[in-house]
């Protein structure tokens, strides 16, 4: 029973093979490596580099490893990027996952888990947010990934699928033995570019609106840790292979922690300071979400291990540490050299 992860060099995608491998499944990954790193994926899984929307490529990998269950990472994530390029995100995001489904099907694959997202809500009625909320997303991405879950509960239901939307809140940290973790470039996570500041790397944070109706007038948000996250996914497989039906599933804590407040929690855990400049609200952020758990906690069996804003920082600085030595001493070796 093998297991095919789409975008699984990723942040959250080579946390959760990490997860899978550790556990003693059969994992294959098609990755692009767009954003992903081949070097984070554990010995022995293979690695198919290619586009997860390339019907050929997905025939020849799931006939050639007897794929029985997908788990869907691979899509474009960046709100700000996606409001100048909503046609990149629907192609991404929508597209991509139209031709992994119609693949999936002709080949009778049962069981699917998708990577979706929070942003699905837009500004919520209600905090913390069920999964029975409206849902009116406020940019392309949101949209794109609203529209990808419309379209799977549709296969689903129409090709006797079962399938588990993953809706992430805010997924934050790395691993905590620091083996792998949030790497891409430009990167626009919160805590990232907290832990980028507080190791040097950055000159200043931007905070983008302190006039919301919040208590410090920053947005709130719910955070995950990435190894949570991705025990969550392992729990939704086990819960699919046990014959559960098909279910959309909020991924938070249940708490809401603001921009500021993780800010201080970075300054707090690094012992560093560094500037905060305050900068106009940005086009499709949202102002408070934090998610209602009551549904996964009860459906799956999970059970978060690292839910602690202070220990999500340390483990995302930790990270950044080691990636800055590493760079600066490949920066030394090269002009030895």
């Amino acid at each position: 029973m093998t297991v095919l992860v789409t975008g699984g060099a990723g942040y959250i995608g080579s946390h959760t093979v990490l997860a899978l491998a550790e556990a003693g499944e059969d994992v294959v990954v098609i990755d692009d490596l767009s954003t992903g790193f081949s070097a984070y994926l554990p010995e022995g899984v293979p690695l198919f580099i290619g586009d997860a929307g390339d019907e050929n490529l997905l025939e020849g990998v799931i006939a050639q490893h007897n794929i029985e269950s997908i788990i869907h990472f691979a899509g474009s994530v960046v709100v700000p990027e996606s409001m100048r390029d909503p046609l990149g995100y629907y192609r991404n995001n929508f597209t991509t996952a139209r031709n992994l489904l119609n693949v999936a099907v002709k080949r009778g694959i049962g069981r699917f888990i998708f990577s979706s997202t929070a942003a699905v809500y837009g500004n919520p009625d209600q905090v913390p947010v069920p999964e029975h909320a409206p849902t009116r997303p406020l940019s392309p991405y949101g949209s794109s990934k609203l529209m990808t879950e419309i379209m799977l509960h549709d296969v689903a239901s129409a090709y006797g699928m079962q399938y588990v939307s993953l809706r992430y809140f805010n997924v934050a940290g790395a691993d905590p033995q620091a083996r792998i973790g949030l790497a891409t470039v430009g990167a626009t996570h919160l805590l990232k570019i907290a832990v980028e500041a507080a190791t040097g790397q950055r000159a200043k944070i931007d905070v983008f609106g302190t006039d919301y109706p919040t208590p410090d007038g920053s947005c709130i948000r719910d955070f995950i840790h990435v190894t949570d996250l991705s025990q969550a996914h392992r729990s939704a497989l086990s819960y699919l292979r046990g014959g559960g039906a098909s279910t959309t599933l909020n991924c938070g804590y249940g708490r809401g922690y603001s921009v500021l407040e993780t800010i201080d929690a970075v300054r707090r855990v690094s012992g560093r300071s560094f500037a905060v400049q305050y900068a106009p609200r940005r086009p499709g952020d949202i102002m408070t979400m934090v998610a209602d758990t009551g549904r996964i906690r009860s459906l799956l069996d999970w059970k978060p291990q690292y839910d602690d804003l202070e220990t999500i920082a340390g483990h995302a600085l930790a990270w950044e540490d080691k990636l800055f030595r590493e760079h600066h001493g490949e920066l030394r070796h090269a002009a030895s050299a």
